[in-house]
């Protein structure tokens, strides 16, 4: 479905990132990957599903970096038609004791850095009158929790920005929307598991039904491969006209 097209995920060497680029690339689409860590993995998983794979290694509290990401993708392929922005780092304490540095880098990575790459995908996406941006936020897009100040702001953020994107373009072939997971479990959710375990001495497994149970009605996390699937749905013909929503994959978190 996707043959021929070039998908961009920010933060995607492993987690939400890497499900969304390998769901993206069995339907065809060449890959830009973006993240720390072990590189070389990734590619060869995404290569292995018969495509073309490039990685960049953009820090995405840096605007220059990100430009230089977006002016390698389309040196490498052309431009950037469907653009994922999933990078994103947490910190939990409370508002009082909130480090301001990582404020500043939550905001930065997690909201601005989609601000960035958008504006500088919209040219190409608007002169070929087809692109797709998906904005990775969190059921912290639409709820919120304690201890999460940062985390919940940038996520509310990429909401608002994924709604204005969606307008301003909305008489083109350009759609934006958001996938609001709620537990997902991936490296960063897995250290707020040991930390509760460490805090409450408690095993693994049962921390992890108490994270669960505290917000989750359906006991089971949300998988990459989920989130994948959702992504490739937004860059079909059937969502056309999906515009502007935030789609939350949260097992009921906000039904309640």
């Amino acid at each position: 479905m996707l043959k021929g097209k070039t998908a961009l995920v920010t933060g995607s060497t492993s987690g939400i990132g890497l499900g969304i680029a390998k769901a993206l690339a069995k339907q065809g689409a060449n890959i830009v990957l973006n993240g720390f860590g072990d590189v070389d993995g990734p590619k060869a998983e995404i290569a292995a599903l018969g495509v073309k794979v490039a990685h960049h290694g953009a820090d995405m509290s840096k605007p220059a970096e990100i430009e230089a990401m977006m002016v390698f993708a389309a040196a490498e392929f052309g431009r950037v038609d469907i653009l994922v922005n999933n990078a994103g780092i947490q910190h939990v304490a409370k508002i009082e004791d909130f480090p301001i540095e990582r404020w500043d880098a939550i905001i930065a990575i997690n909201m601005s850095s989609a601000f960035h790459t958008t504006r500088l995908a919209l040219p190409a996406m608007k002169a070929a009158d087809w692109g797709r941006i998906i904005n990775v936020a969190s059921i912290h897009g639409l709820v919120g929790s304690a201890e999460k100040s940062a985390y919940v702001a940038a996520k509310h953020g990429v909401v608002g920005l994924t709604k204005v994107t969606a307008l301003e373009n909305a008489t083109t072939g350009v759609t934006c929307n958001a996938i609001c997971p709620g537990w997902v479990l991936t490296p960063l959710v897995q250290k707020q598991v040991d930390a509760k375990a460490a805090a409450q001495g408690i095993s693994n497994e049962e921390a992890t039904r108490r994270l669960l149970g505290e917000k989750e009605p359906s006991m089971q996390f949300t998988t990459p491969e989920e989130l994948g699937e959702l992504a490739v749905f937004f860059c079909s013909a059937a969502g056309n006209n999906v515009r502007g929503v935030s789609w939350n994959m949260d097992g009921g978190w906000t039904a309640q």
